[in-house]
């Protein structure tokens, strides 16, 4: 879950998509400055086939990034927080155990 929700807050925020953006645009820009050299066929395959190669990269960034990523004190917070809470809730129902008890007591007096 803490995984998941790491590569969503990654994934949301278009780092990755802005570099395959900037490696299209800039491939883009290399073909066209070097027009005399390519013919448009290789042109339009070469962005391709560049395009697809840096998505590909930029997943094995993002995968990369999750399994190297610490998230142990994230998940020790997380856990800490979850048994916190339940020690509160059991603490709460003791408190109302005494209290129904000891209302019980000054009915019965």
């Amino acid at each position: 879950m803490l995984v998941e929700n790491f590569s969503k807050k990654i994934i949301t925020s278009r780092l990755l998509d802005t570099y395959v953006a900037a490696s299209f645009f800039a491939t883009l820009i290399f073909f066209v400055l070097n027009s005399n050299i390519y013919s448009p066929f290789e042109m339009i395959l070469g962005v391709m086939i560049v395009t697809v190669a840096f998505k590909g990269v930029a997943n094995l960034m993002l995968s990369m990034t999750i399994s190297l990523v610490n998230l142990d004190n994230a998940q020790d917070a997380i856990e800490f927080e979850e048994a916190s809470n339940k020690l509160e809730a059991l603490v709460n129902d003791l408190a109302i155990q005494q209290a129904s008890v000891q209302s019980m007591k000054n009915n019965k007096k």
